[in-house]
């Protein structure tokens, strides 16, 4: 397997993706390539390929259309995801890749890898558009101009959209599309 700090693509490192986002940051400041109290490290060799294709198929088209990339979440593993209290789904997220639960079964099914992410002084819905347009990809999330988006590749390569509205109550109510659906709807 590579070693963390080993580039992946032509602009990220597996650090990039390992060693990223808010709880990675609050429950460690030890660098990733440490096994620090919290281990985030992929021990599936599928994972580290996917963090590859996401980062060469996905994140270097992006860096090289609009400049540099801002990860606000990449991987997760079981250990990581413990240390959040909301706003995730492990099981469908893609986050952990081809990682592995204590039962020996994969934490999310649909394998393949995701990010969030953001690029500064483009909102994310022109960068989703970038995305619909010219790049393979299973899942897009929305959850606003301002705020980061989700996306992922994976063995279905769906190209599905989802744009995350609010209800009436405040809730985020899902609202899904084939890339060519929601992109005649632009």
């Amino acid at each position: 397997m590579p070693n963390v700090d080993d580039p992946c693509s032509a602009h990220f490192r597996y650090a990039d993706l390992i060693a990223c986002g808010e709880t990675y940051v609050r429950v460690t400041d030890a660098p990733a390539s440490t096994q620090a109290p919290c281990f985030n490290i992929p021990l599936q060799p599928a994972t580290w390929t996917a963090i590859a294709q996401l980062a060469t198929t996905i994140l270097d088209p992006i860096t090289d259309r609009f400049g540099p990339v801002t990860l606000t979440y990449g991987f997760a593993s079981p250990a990581l995801t413990r240390h959040i209290n909301s706003r995730i789904a492990p099981s469908l997220d893609q986050h952990a890749g081809s990682e592995l639960n204590r039962n020996g079964n994969l934490v999310c099914k649909r394998r393949g890898q995701a990010c969030d992410l953001m690029v500064d002084g483009v909102d994310a819905v022109t960068v989703a558009r970038f995305i619909a347009e010219q790049l393979p990809f299973d899942r897009l999330y929305l959850y606003g101009k301002d705020r980061p988006l989700h996306v992922s590749i994976g063995p279905e390569q769906a190209g599905a959209v989802v744009e995350m509205r609010k209800g009436p109550s405040g809730r985020l109510i899902p609202r899904a599309y084939s890339a060519s659906d929601w992109l005649v709807r632009q």
